[in-house]
């Protein structure tokens, strides 16, 4: 088929009569909007904002995610929220320079004056923290500051459920540590390492439904049935998990969340068959 600019010989420009007549202008255009983007890094999806620690009462800068910045590209299997430039994870810490104290961002204003106690025995006497200076929290100082806070939930003996949570987001930040591609030398050591806090994330949540009411975690209750159902399955807990999967179904949940157990009831199915 000849081209949009075959003919052009006869008029002495036969070097013009192959030209893609859009193709040149699309490849200009793309070029420009390269140079006019500027990239994106995890810094731009940040902010240092100022604290008050409820132990002992002096001030911290920590580093927070802009709320609405990134782009949310969706859910893991265990509600694990992935956006996209930032793990967010690694900015759900917020931990004292001056005491070492640390906590889930939900649970770090609500200290008690026995718990403040119990944090300055156990760990401002003796903690040594490091200084963090770059533009944005690395893996590894962000699982630091996850165990703190974990050392500090059962110091302050905080409820199975804060525990729980810790132990699920500390395993949604490991995972983001391996799919990061910055840590392939330890993969598998990370990936044992998310395991056992999800084993703890399981076993924490059960105990907390046994003696704590909702909402948890900020999670109603069909919402932490779901969770406790996705973790059941995780580790072959078959019958649990199909408890969990026929409360949710019988209840008032969401469409969505509706289908979502469907869903994992027919997972759950397939991997009986297979046994």
């Amino acid at each position: 088929m000849a081209g949009l600019l075959s003919g052009l010989s006869g008029l002495g420009l036969n070097n013009l009569e192959n030209m893609d007549v859009f193709g040149e202008e699309e490849k200009e255009n793309k070029e420009a909007r390269a140079q006019e983007a500027p990239k994106v890094e995890e810094k731009d999806f940040i902010f240092e904002k100022t604290f008050e620690c409820p132990v002992c009462d002096e001030h911290f800068p920590a580093k927070i995610m802009k709320t609405g910045r990134a782009k949310l590209l969706g859910q893991d299997w265990d509600l694990r929220p992935k956006y996209e430039g930032i793990d967010s994870a690694k900015y759900d810490v917020l931990l004292c320079t001056h005491c070492g104290y640390a906590a889930i961002s939900r649970y770090f204003p609500s200290v008690t004056s026995v718990q403040a106690k119990l944090i300055k025995e156990n760990i401002s006497k003796n903690v040594k923290l490091k200084t963090y200076t770059g533009d944005a929290y690395s893996y590894e100082e962000a699982m630091e500051r996850y165990k703190l806070c974990l050392a500090g939930a059962v110091v302050k003996k905080a409820r199975a459920s804060e525990k729980a949570y810790i132990c699920l987001k500390s395993a949604w930040l490991l995972r983001g540590y391996q799919e990061s591609g910055l840590a392939k030398d330890k993969a598998e050591e990370l990936k044992q390492e998310e395991e056992n806090y999800l084993l703890n994330a399981y076993n924490g949540f059960e105990e907390a439904l046994r003696s704590e009411g909702f909402p948890m975690c900020g999670m109603d209750e069909t919402t932490m049935n779901y969770l406790l159902a996705e973790l059941a399955t995780h580790f072959k807990k078959y019958d649990v998990a199909s408890k969990l999967v026929a409360a949710i179904l019988t209840s008032s949940a969401s469409t969505r969340l509706k289908d979502k157990a469907r869903d994992l009831k027919e997972q759950i199915l397939a991997q009986l068959k297979q046994k």
